[in-house]
């Protein structure tokens, strides 16, 4: 099942609020085969809080079955981020966690 750009942007609804607040723009590349290409542009450029905000569009993004991966285009998200998520997500499924909480 194909995820348009319109649904991707509404899952990271809480996070465009504040990128709202500050002038951020999350701009959707791509969402070919489950695997969405993004930047953060705007107010997001340049900003200290880009790869915190980058951890929760991809925390959010990965939990649904019709999202592959997710790309920030621009290496808003560093990898050692993407591994600290992909492992809480491993344990929350072998937890058999079906609400995850968020990031703390």
């Amino acid at each position: 099942m194909a995820i348009s750009a319109e649904e991707v942007l509404a899952e990271i609804g809480p996070v465009q609020e504040i990128l709202d607040a500050h002038d951020g723009v999350v701009t959707v590349l791509d969402t070919s085969d489950g695997n969405i290409m993004l930047s953060l542009d705007g107010g997001c450029t340049g900003c200290s809080s880009t790869p915190m905000t980058a951890m929760q569009i991809y925390y959010s993004l990965k939990k649904l079955e019709a999202i592959n991966d997710v790309i920030f285009v621009n290496g808003e998200l560093p990898e050692y981020m993407r591994t600290f998520i992909d492992q809480k997500m491993a344990k929350e499924a072998a937890e058999g966690d079906q609400e995850p909480g968020e990031i703390v």
